[in-house]
């Protein structure tokens, strides 16, 4: 799912470099106030953080929830789903999956189930910009806005600070 490539079995347990097996494991869900004020608007975006990250940046704001230490709890696809629509009833403008590349199937899944079951309000991926466009692809009539956040121009400081020094050519690629 992710540019790394790194070819582990999630399926089978085993972790990638992201830290997460295949299972969904959210480590928030909730009204956040402090997004872009577009997105966030008067009642706040649903956030949904997922754990994990393929990035692994040195100054990652979110690293509690971004490391290894498996923060939050495995959600099956109902209860993901029954998470965006309690984040829906709560006021959110839209629902924002943050650092969501190494569980694209489930977020296209979830989705799906929740939008069969009421969901109206716009859906958000939020990610550090290190994406395949092969699974960019596979959001394709999932996502309605994209919020990349983009790193690094130069390859030496993408190496240095998240150990990908092809971030550069991959997110001008996504």
């Amino acid at each position: 799912l992710c540019p790394r490539n790194c070819g582990a079995s999630r399926s089978s347990g085993k972790r990638g470099v992201c830290g997460m097996t295949d299972e969904l494991r959210i480590a928030r869900v909730g009204l956040h106030m402090w997004e872009e004020p577009c997105l966030s608007g008067t009642r706040g975006s649903g956030t949904i953080f997922f754990t994990g990250c393929n990035l692994g940046c040195i100054f990652c704001q979110n690293h509690q929830i971004s490391t290894k230490e498996l923060p939050g709890r495995v959600y099956s696809i109902d209860e993901f789903s029954d998470a965006m629509l309690s984040l829906q009833s709560q006021g959110a403008h839209n629902i924002n999956f943050v650092t969501g590349t190494h569980y694209i199937p489930h977020i296209v899944e979830g989705v799906r189930l929740a939008r069969s079951r009421g969901l109206s309000i716009p859906t958000l991926y939020n990610c550090g910009g290190y994406e395949s466009v092969s699974s960019l692809k596979l959001l394709e009539g999932t996502i309605d806005i994209y919020l990349p956040d983009f790193k690094y121009m130069d390859e030496n400081l993408a190496m240095k600070y998240s150990r990908a020094k092809d971030y550069p050519g991959v997110a001008k690629a996504a």
